[in-house]
């Protein structure tokens, strides 16, 4: 009695995919074996999800170029403002511009106030300018901060890091450069990034 094993076929048999396209696999195909093809890929990596903007690299360049101006304002500004809190109530003196000396009436173009004694009449309170300026200029450059923020569609606690730059000394020069840095990392990274609007 022989035998009668089944006989490979030199074609390969018919599948039915769950489509209903009829296609021929070999025997030994199976899921684990399958092979994606590059045009396959290349159209995936396509629909992959998109860095998206809150603008255009313009927008944004043009942001960050302001934010950075305000970053180095407002920090420098800052340092003033300490130095002078520093003289203010720390020796008693206060920096005046063009005020006249009380002892002996002549006119001082730049000197030192005493507090105590108001040795300086009249003139410009350049330490109470510094204040002031700092003051207002630190709006501007948290209106800077959002600005790129918003463009960028960073998560809020970045904003707030920014925001801490024009109060705590130092701070907005190594903010403004890191802010700078992961920008333009971005911007080189999604060149063609989805505006959000």
């Amino acid at each position: 009695m022989s035998d009668h094993t089944p006989q490979p076929d030199s074609q390969p048999r018919p599948v039915r995919r769950t489509d209903g396209v009829r296609v021929t696999a070999p025997e030994d195909a199976s899921p684990e074996r399958a092979t994606v093809p590059d045009s396959v890929r290349a159209k995936a990596a396509a629909l992959k999800p998109r860095r998206r903007f809150g603008g255009t690299e313009a927008q944004i360049r043009g942001a960050l170029t302001f934010y950075k101006v305000c970053a180095w304002i407002s920090g420098t500004f800052l340092l003033l403002l300490v130095a002078e809190m520093i003289t203010r109530y720390g020796f008693g003196y206060d920096l005046i511009a063009g005020g006249t000396d009380k002892a002996t009436g002549q006119s001082v173009a730049l000197g030192w106030q005493d507090l105590g004694l108001e040795n300086l009449a009249g003139g410009v309170n350049i330490s109470t300018w510094i204040l002031i300026i700092h003051g207002w200029f630190y709006v501007i450059y948290l209106l800077s901060c959002l600005r790129v923020w918003s463009l960028m569609r960073w998560p809020f606690a970045q904003l707030v890091v920014m925001a801490l730059g024009g109060v705590v000394p130092f701070l907005s020069f190594i903010v403004e450069r890191k802010i700078h840095r992961s920008t333009e990392a971005e911007l080189v990274a999604n060149p063609r990034a989805a505006r959000r609007y």
